[in-house]
């Protein structure tokens, strides 16, 4: 069988470029949050700035933003920019415009910027609109952010804040943090994934060693001889960031071998028909699912460089290798110890080990998440917490109700539709208006 291969230089594109100020647009808000407001949504990443403009179109604009970086999308590509990473694995019709609407899609928001786009850049704009696989470049994708969000008034609704907790009540929710509260009808918790932890057993004591550090950390330039551990499209990116500075790289890898593909979820679950294969399926089955397509995986894109380095000896994968214990060794180096006995020494370890559902258990009292293997127990048509109502999540937290696409940027938007349709019609519907007779002793 015959496999296409995409270029290596499609990883490349320029990152900083000076893209025209959208019109009205603001910059971080310093004023507190509002004491009150119809609908909090905690986490201004992709999948916050989609609620938001979607609430925008339904009308619901008493909204804030909650944020810890105070600008939308902040922290992902302040992620994003740590691992170098210059395209998307998401194509371009996976963006957080809102479905349903006559809103500039990213497409159209790359081809009224051409000018500013390289050759590689246009011909995948091409491959796009001929119905083909293509990447999309970071930059363009953070300057349509930046679009969407002064587009839907969205800036002038995010407040830099860190929220530390959220009570929900029979009539509404207080969001609780740093110096401020503020009371909703409504919550939307957007709170993504976070890095998963090492193994308690690889080292001693809780502090990490200071030769060990995680992907969304800065690498110390000063190594040369660097250690990644994980399978991920994260490990690709540092791999290809330490051999593109000269350095010499170990890989762990705990998988036999390799896997590499488009996307990090077969892209029939990105349809309705893919989704409706969890539709009354058991929990189980689900698992299954999940299990099988939550794996990690590399972009076709590195596989000429990571085996062109492998050969010429820049590269050392260990294949199949099991860690038992990562224990600093003098000068600064560090050592990662093997199931086998091998012992790989190195100037510094890096740990891309995936990422873990942000269930809400941490922000919401005990007993509403009511996590089940570690996902939050949701309604299956409003994505709203059984055991809280007026809480709802959208993003990974979904995965057991959308499938692996939740965790997408395009999975967003079908979770915002839920929600943001549930939420507005639960504030129309609140909103009684008067009798006849009523209205006219409000005007006396």
């Amino acid at each position: 069988m015959i496999s296409f291969v995409p270029e290596p230089h499609l990883l490349d594109s320029p990152r900083g470029r000076d893209w025209p100020p959208s019109p009205g647009a603001h910059g971080t808000r310093t004023t507190p949050p509002p004491a009150t407001a119809d609908v909090a949504i905690i986490g201004a990443g992709p999948a916050g700035l989609a609620v938001a403009s979607a609430l925008w179109h339904l009308g619901v604009h008493d909204v804030v933003l909650l944020d810890r970086e105070g600008r939308a999308c902040g922290r992902f590509f302040d992620r994003v920019d740590v691992l170098g990473q210059r395209v998307l694995r998401s194509p371009y019709e996976h963006h957080p415009g809102v479905e349903g609407y006559r809103d500039c899609e990213l497409l159209d928001f790359a081809r009224l910027h051409w000018s500013l786009l390289t050759p590689v850049e246009r011909r995948e704009i091409r491959m796009a609109q001929a119905g083909h696989r293509s990447v999309v470049p970071v930059d363009v994708f953070e300057a349509y952010c930046r679009h969407v969000a002064t587009l839907h008034h969205v800036d002038e609704r995010i407040r830099r804040a860190s929220v530390r907790e959220v009570r929900p009540t029979a009539d509404g929710v207080t969001v609780r943090g740093d110096g401020f509260t503020v009371s909703a009808a409504y919550t939307v918790l957007c709170l993504g994934e976070e890095r998963r932890s090492a193994p308690a057993d690889w080292w001693d004591g809780e502090a990490t060693p200071r030769s060990v550090s995680y992907w969304d950390e800065p690498v110390p330039p000063e190594a040369r001889r660097l250690i990644v551990v994980g399978s991920g499209l994260s490990a690709a990116h540092l791999i290809a960031n330490a051999l593109g500075d000269g350095k010499s790289v170990h890989w762990v890898l705990r998988a036999s071998e390799e896997r590499y593909q488009c996307a990090d979820v077969n892209a029939s679950f990105f349809r309705a028909e893919g989704r409706a294969r969890f539709d009354g399926t058991s929990w189980e089955d689900r698992q299954i699912l999940m299990g099988g397509q939550r794996r990690a995986s590399v972009m076709f894109e590195f596989r000429p460089l990571l085996r062109s380095a492998e050969a010429d000896g820049r590269l050392t994968v260990h294949r199949g290798s099991t860690i038992t214990a990562v224990t600093p060794e003098r000068a600064g180096r560090a050592a990662v110890r093997l199931a086998g006995g091998e012992q790989v020494i190195g100037d510094h370890v890096v740990l891309a080990l995936g990422t873990a559902v942000s269930n809400g258990e941490h922000l919401l009292p005990d007993g509403v998440t009511a996590p089940r293997d570690g996902w939050p127990d949701l309604d299956e048509q409003t994505l709203a917490y059984r055991n809280a109502p007026r809480v709802f999540a959208v993003g990974a937290a979904a995965g057991m109700v959308l499938g692996p696409a939740a965790r997408n940027i395009d999975g967003h938007r079908v979770a915002t539709a839920r929600v943001a349709t549930a939420v507005a019609a639960h504030l129309e519907s609140a909103a009684v208006p008067l009798h006849a007779d009523d209205r006219m002793a409000a005007r006396v």
